[in-house]
């Protein structure tokens, strides 16, 4: 069956490395595409930096290019905190049992998966695509392990087999890049221009985002 893999976070901003790892998402898994889910307001985590029309701006301008990359902004409109299982109900209502949905997040988030809202629900909506991270790893025993062990796989056939219910490594290179080393270049006045997909730099600028425009004396030249 065809697989539609699901990247939620908060993009703020969204970065070279988002990117690289939708794209290995994209075709290591076979799928039928990728959608970066911007989230409203982010359960384990501060309120976003940028509004969220301009994240979701960002995200449409990264991924013009990149088929197979498309942007779904329904968390932003939806009251109260975005919930993955939330997000994940309504894609299998809408897409029914014939599509395997597959959520991607890294193994540092999912070792804590059992501070997630309805966390035990999210196997039985869609299979979990894991990026890694340096240094993180799956816990070996306790809740979290019990739940995804038996839907450890290493076989991508297996998440095209069933809707749901596989855990499943990405096996893609990790990024250096972050979210926050971005806009802390950008507070420090310096260019971000290596981090950043090109039309997402010119909008940062544009706009005056993270500070950027706010510190003096920042190196023209290097943008």
């Amino acid at each position: 069956m065809p697989l539609i893999a699901c990247f939620g976070g908060t993009f703020d901003p969204v970065h070279d490395g988002h990117l690289e790892a939708a794209k290995e998402v994209l075709t290591r898994a076979r799928c039928l595409e990728v959608r970066l889910i911007p989230c409203h307001i982010p359960p384990h985590r501060g309120e976003p930096h940028a509004s969220p029309a301009q994240r979701l701006a960002m995200l449409e301008l990264a991924v013009a290019d990149s088929p197979g990359l498309v942007v779904d902004g329904r968390e932003l409109t939806r009251a109260g905190p975005s919930y993955t299982v939330e997000t994940l109900r309504l894609l299998r209502r809408e897409l029914g049992p014939d599509v395997a949905l597959g959520w991607v997040l890294g193994v540092d988030a999912a070792a804590t998966l059992d501070t997630w809202h309805a966390w035990r629900q999210l196997p039985e909506l869609a299979h979990l695509l894991l990026l890694e991270r340096p240094g993180a790893a799956l816990p070996a025993s306790g809740p979290v392990a019990d739940l995804l062990a038996p839907g450890l796989t290493d076989d991508v056939a297996d998440l095209h087999r069933v809707p749901a219910g596989h855990t499943w490594w990405v096996r893609q290179a990790p990024q250096a890049v972050s979210a926050t080393a971005v806009r802390e270049t950008l507070a420090a006045g310096r260019s971000a221009a290596h981090l950043l997909p090109v039309p997402v730099w010119a909008y940062i600028k544009q706009q005056g985002l993270y500070g950027y425009h706010d510190v003096p004396g920042h190196n023209a030249e290097s943008e």
